[in-house]
C-alpha cells in the first residue's frame, strides 16, 4: 500500500508543526497500518526533498500518494507543490486540495459546538449569522471557492446568514463582516476560522473578532479533517491505478 505523504505549508509558529502532528496522529488512529509522512513546503523540516527524491524515500510513483495540506486550490496547490515534486524527479501522484467538501463542513460545525454554540438547535441557527473567516488569496478562484462553502454551509445549516471575511489579501475583513451580519438581523453572530492551523492569521482574526458572541477554534486535527486527507488519499490512488490499467 502506498504511503500518504502529508505535504502541509509549514510556519515559523510552532503551533502550526504541533497541529499538523496531532492530525498525522488522527490519520493513522483512523487507517491503522497506513504509513503516514509529512513534507513542508517552507519554515518546517523536513522540507520535500528531504523526504522525497531520486535516491530518496519515495522515489517511485508506487511508494507514496502526496495529498496537499491546502483547503483551496491556489499558488500553493497549482505551483509550488507540484514544482517541489518535479525537482526531486520523483513521479508522484497528487490528491486534490481538501475544499469543497461537506466533511470541512462537519469540522466547522465541531469547531462551532465546541466555542458553545448549540449547533444542534435549528432554532439556534436560524438567530446565527456566521462569518466564515478565511485566509484570503491572489486567486480569484480560491476566494469564490470560499464564497461557495459559505453558501453551502448556510443552505444546508440553516444559519440566519454566511459572511466571508479574509485575514490577509482584499477585504471584507471580520469587522466588516460582523457589521453585515448586525445589519441584517442576526440575533448572535459567531466568528468560525476557514483556517487549518494556529499561527499568524487565526491571531489576526482572533483579535478582530472581540464584538463576536463567539469564536470557534481553527480546524486544527479534527476526525472530520483525517478522514477527509484519507478520503483524498483512496481516490488519488485509485485514479493513479487506473491509468496503467487504461493504457495497458
Amino acid at each position: 500500500m502506498p504511503a500518504l505523504l502529508l505535504i502541509a505549508h509549514g510556519s515559523r509558529d510552532p503551533r502550526h508543526a504541533a497541529t499538523v502532528a496531532a492530525l498525522v496522529r488522527e490519520v493513522r488512529a483512523q487507517r491503522p497500518g497506513l504509513e503516514v509522512a509529512t513534507a513542508y513546503l517552507d519554515h518546517c523540516a523536513p522540507r520535500i526533498p528531504q523526504v522525497v527524491g531520486r535516491s530518496g524515500r519515495f522515489g517511485r510513483a508506487t511508494d507514496a500518494v502526496a495529498v496537499p495540506l491546502l483547503l483551496n486550490r491556489a499558488f500553493h496547490a497549482k505551483h509550488d507543490i507540484p514544482a517541489a515534486l518535479r525537482a526531486t524527479g520523483a513521479g508522484l501522484p497528487v490528491a486534490e486540495v481538501l475544499g469543497p467538501s461537506p466533511l470541512l463542513l462537519a469540522a466547522l460545525d465541531r469547531r462551532l459546538a465546541g466555542a458553545g454554540l448549540d449547533i444542534s438547535s435549528a432554532t439556534v441557527r436560524a438567530g446565527t449569522g456566521v462569518v466564515l473567516a478565511a485566509a484570503g488569496s491572489s486567486d480569484p478562484a480560491a476566494d469564490a471557492a470560499t464564497r461557495r462553502v459559505a453558501a453551502e454551509w448556510r443552505r444546508t445549516r440553516g444559519w440566519a446568514a454566511v459572511e466571508v471575511a479574509y485575514a490577509s489579501a482584499a477585504g471584507p475583513r471580520v469587522p466588516d463582516a460582523l457589521a453585515a451580519l448586525r445589519a441584517a438581523g442576526a440575533e448572535r453572530t459567531a466568528v468560525a476560522p476557514y483556517l487549518l492551523a494556529p499561527g499568524l492569521l487565526p491571531d489576526r482574526i482572533a483579535a478582530a473578532s472581540e464584538g463576536a458572541d463567539l469564536v470557534a477554534d481553527v480546524l486544527g486535527a479534527a476526525p472530520e479533517l483525517a478522514a477527509l486527507l484519507l478520503e483524498r488519499y483512496d481516490r488519488a490512488r485509485r485514479e493513479a491505478a487506473a491509468v496503467p490499467a487504461l493504457t495497458a
